[in-house]
């Protein structure tokens, strides 16, 4: 089944959702209560329900959720009853660390090449057993290994040249970790991951925290 115009807010919640029910599962819950869930992921149990109701009915009045049932359909919602494939596309020291982080796997996202321009870089081994690729090699390799989604990782002036071979491939998304907005044809999933718009954020609700007025405070 197909979604339309779900709000991306719903989306990234409904990962939060799947983390949490994953950690109660784990702990041995078998049902677990709109208020619980709602606390674990820290929203009220009403944006719970709301978010769910995109997609059908969940659980069972005055008892809750099943905890097994429920990540199963959430899964299946957000793609995630199968595996992806991945390759990083620049091989520095951001893409040495999201290949080699652990939680990839653990949620059904497998690096399966690597590619970098760095003729120093090319043909090392990597501790998944694959090699760094040259980009010459991109189609190929994507194709033979059946690749669906492009990790970018390289400095902001070569993103957009790096998209505009992989969207000539079989990839099918892109995920950009370079802090420039690429331009793809219209249609194909891009999501753009730019620390520093996480940090304006952070840095705004810091330097708004709201502080007793010096007049009010108690000697």
């Amino acid at each position: 089944m197909k979604y339309s115009k779900i709000p991306s807010a719903t989306i990234t919640r409904l990962s939060r959702y799947s983390r949490a029910l994953e950690e109660l599962e784990a702990q041995g819950y078998t049902v677990v209560s709109s208020e619980k869930l709602a606390r674990q992921c820290a929203v009220n149990s009403a944006q719970i329900r709301k978010d769910l109701a995109y997609f059908g009915e969940f659980g069972v009045r005055g008892v809750g959720y099943v905890v097994k049932e429920l990540l199963f359909q959430i899964k299946r919602i957000l793609g995630l009853n199968k595996t992806w494939n991945l390759a990083i596309i620049g091989m520095g020291n951001l893409g040495f660390a999201l290949i080699d982080h652990s939680n990839f796997p653990k949620q059904g996202y497998f690096f399966v090449a690597a590619f970098d321009i760095d003729p120093q870089k090319i043909g090392r081994k990597l501790s998944q057993g694959f090699e760094i690729s040259p980009m010459s090699d991109l189609e190929r390799v994507a194709a033979e290994r059946k690749v669906e989604i492009a990790v970018i990782t390289t400095p902001a002036s070569k993103a957009q040249e790096v998209a505009d071979q992989v969207v000539k491939t079989s990839i099918r998304g892109i995920l950009n970790f370079a802090p420039v907005q690429l331009h793809v044809p219209e249609g194909y999933p891009v999501h753009h991951i730019d620390f520093t718009v996480k940090l304006d954020r952070l840095a705004y609700m810091m330097g708004n925290i709201a502080t007793e007025p010096d007049d009010k405070k108690t000697s």
